[in-house]
């Protein structure tokens, strides 16, 4: 008997959105512009990317609260990258950051009160929220400040020099609005809807066995010498299989995603990831623990279609990603206003090495 389709909740870009609605107050889940920060005290420090220490971009974030827990009635998943392709490697994660915040109910930032959507401009009575100061650029933690107007604050010297370049040489120490977007640094703001997933239980792809798939290789290779010149029979065999293997998982992931092809990520807390290939799956020794010393678990996966909304296709080196898997404390440990960092496998459909 087949095993039961576990349906999991489907998240969507919005082709209509209210960007007032995206602030930390209406806690969204969003994509691109700059993060709105759940805790608005402790932010983390200069978000400096792990392979080159450039400071890293906002990419999307995940609003998702645990019932179960008093200190997790407000809770938000933040995912941060380098804008460097160079970073982007193969089946490698040093070029993300993710951070956990929580808080409860009864907390120093908002309202116990729901937010009122109809009237956003609105601050509703009992909010406490703290005034941080945050770089203009990209919405970070920022510790320096404009040396001449002393108005303006940043994350690091290279956003401070590339918003110097852009506006705030001509405006500095002018009482002029001067925030304006570098091209080609934050991604296209947008918010992200979650639906559940209808999975049909009769969409799967057809898959040939592998005595099929290694028999076509075989074929294939008495029809072009080429193809196996310099490997022994053992190895010529490894690889077909090794192929079939990923063609099946490849051809699983297709068939789940086609009935919801716009799908941009997948949330299934303790589940588990959706694959794109048969190879670089982690191995439990592979996911670190918390700091805490609990075990991490999947939670959500970001999906290759998001790639087309951030337009960040070019003709050399490019950032890219088969499926990026999030693992976070299985505990959701009491952090308090902190921002806690966890954990991201990143799998690509071929060759290399996972990143840990």
């Amino acid at each position: 008997m087949a095993a039961p389709i576990r349906n999991v909740d489907l998240g969507f870009v919005a082709d209509d959105f209210d960007p007032r609605l995206l602030t930390s107050r209406f806690f969204p889940s969003k994509v691109g512009g700059k993060p709105a920060w759940l805790s608005l005290s402790d932010l983390p420090p200069v978000l400096s990317c792990p392979t080159c220490g450039a400071p890293c971009v906002f990419l999307l974030q995940v609003y998702s609260p645990r019932e179960e827990q008093t200190n997790t009635f407000h809770r938000t998943i933040f995912i941060f990258i380098c804008r460097s392709p160079s970073c982007c490697a193969e089946n490698h994660n040093g070029s993300f950051i993710v951070l956990r915040s929580q808080l409860a109910k009864e907390n120093d930032f908002f309202s116990p009160r729901p937010p009122d959507e109809d009237h956003p401009d609105v601050e509703p009575e009992g909010s406490g929220n703290v005034g941080v100061a945050l770089c203009v650029v990209c919405g970070s933690a920022a510790p320096k400040r404009c040396g001449k107007c002393h108005k303006l604050s940043y994350c690091s010297k290279q956003h401070q020099a590339l918003h110097w370049k852009a506006t705030h040489k001509k405006k500095c120490c002018k009482e002029e609005d001067d925030e304006v977007e570098i091209p080609n640094l934050l991604f296209p703001l947008a918010e992200l809807v979650m639906e559940e997933e209808i999975q049909q239980k009769d969409a799967q792809a057809r898959e040939k066995s592998e005595s099929e798939k290694l028999k076509e290789y075989q074929d294939l290779l008495k029809t072009n010498t080429e193809i196996g010149a310099g490997l022994d029979k053992d190895e010529l065999e490894k690889s077909a299989v090794s192929e079939t293997e990923d063609d099946k998982q490849f051809a699983k992931f297709k068939a789940r995603i086609a009935t919801n092809p716009d799908q941009v990520l997948r949330y299934d807390r303790n589940g588990t990831p959706l694959w794109i290939s048969a190879s670089h799956k982690p191995q439990p020794s592979d996911i670190p623990p918390c700091s805490c010393g609990a075990p991490r678990q999947f939670e959500f996966q970001i999906l290759p279609q998001l790639l087309g909304y951030l337009k960040v296709d070019s003709v050399g080196d490019s950032i890219d990603w088969g499926t990026l898997c999030i693992y976070t404390c299985s505990k959701s440990c009491d952090i308090g206003n902190k921002y806690q960092p966890e954990f991201l496998w990143k799998q690509d459909i071929t060759g290399g090495n996972p990143g840990t």
